[in-house]
């Protein structure tokens, strides 16, 4: 008898220009046959892409008004940035594109994915319906949610959804206010923050682990100290890093470098990142992306 895993659908909505990087993102989506990515954006399709990766093209004026008749609400942000408010809502907005997936996920753009099957494993995924790679928040960059109608809806008890998403302002909704529909005084100290979340029927229903993918800020690394690796390797969908040895990371968030070390540089050109996409093994390092071994 042939078991067939969970199927997983990101949904990542992106207006603007696509980042430097796009051809690497890409080529980590590639390494993952097995799950599918669809992009909503007024971009344009990039050369070369994945038969796992759909773009679907539109305006941001219309993807802001489907958006408003989905939501019931006037979603007009000036900002493009203010979809990441909507992450939450992603699965109910576009439930008629995830029919027949099992999970749908939100994310970012600004990383490079490892190998998800091996992270998110067919046991692991029949635990619980929602899979968060922070401990003690939801992770905006890269969370799953079982495709329920409840799941889909869940993002309907957060306090004044309408109003927050219908403002200008960036309220940071996935990390902030739909955190707390999970995890309930996530301050507590451990014992106390374990004990309050046996109480929550989503939060027992979940999973908050740190799978270590955003180095260099506020969370302590895997041996509890603050400090981080300086090069991330890239090898035919496995990805390390150069001070944890073998182990493999389900991906890697370089935010913090792409607003830091990264803003001040030129940004490579596409036939550079096209190019080292073709290659089976690339590094990043606050340097940026190059070619390794």
């Amino acid at each position: 008898m042939v078991t067939v895993s969970p199927s997983i659908c990101f949904i990542i909505p992106y207006f603007g220009r696509w980042p430097f990087w796009m051809p690497l993102f890409l080529e980590s989506c590639r390494s993952n046959p097995d799950i599918d990515w669809l992009l909503f954006s007024d971009c344009g399709e990039p050369d070369n892409l994945p038969a796992n990766v759909r773009v679907e093209p539109v305006t941001y004026a219309d993807y802001c008004s489907l958006v408003s008749v989905r939501l019931g609400i006037t979603f007009t942000p000036h900002n493009p940035y203010k979809l990441c408010d909507l992450k939450p809502a992603l699965g109910y907005i576009h439930e008629e594109q995830l029919r027949g997936y099992d999970f749908w996920a939100f994310g970012d753009l600004d990383l490079i994915y490892g190998r998800l099957r091996q992270y998110f494993s067919d046991e692991r995924l029949a635990r619980y319906d929602l899979y968060s790679t922070h401990a003690r928040r939801v992770s905006g960059h890269l969370c799953l949610i079982r495709n329920t109608e409840a799941m889909r809806r869940v993002f309907m008890r957060m306090p004044s959804w309408q109003e927050r998403l219908g403002d200008q302002e960036h309220h940071a909704l996935d990390e902030g206010a739909f955190s707390r529909l999970f995890l309930w005084r996530k301050n507590f100290p451990k014992p106390l923050f374990n004990l309050v979340g046996r109480f929550n029927p989503l939060r027992r229903r979940s999973e908050f682990v740190e799978a270590f993918s955003t180095p260099n800020g506020c969370i302590p690394w895997i041996d509890g100290g603050f400090h981080f690796p300086d090069r991330w390797f890239w090898r035919d969908g496995c990805l390390t890093n150069d001070q944890d040895g073998d182990r493999q990371f389900p991906y890697f968030h370089f935010a913090i470098w792409k607003r830091g070390e990264w803003s001040d540089k030129a940004s490579p050109s596409q036939e550079t990142m096209h190019a080292l996409a073709g290659k089976r093994a690339w590094m990043v390092s606050e340097e940026g992306f190059s070619q390794w071994q």
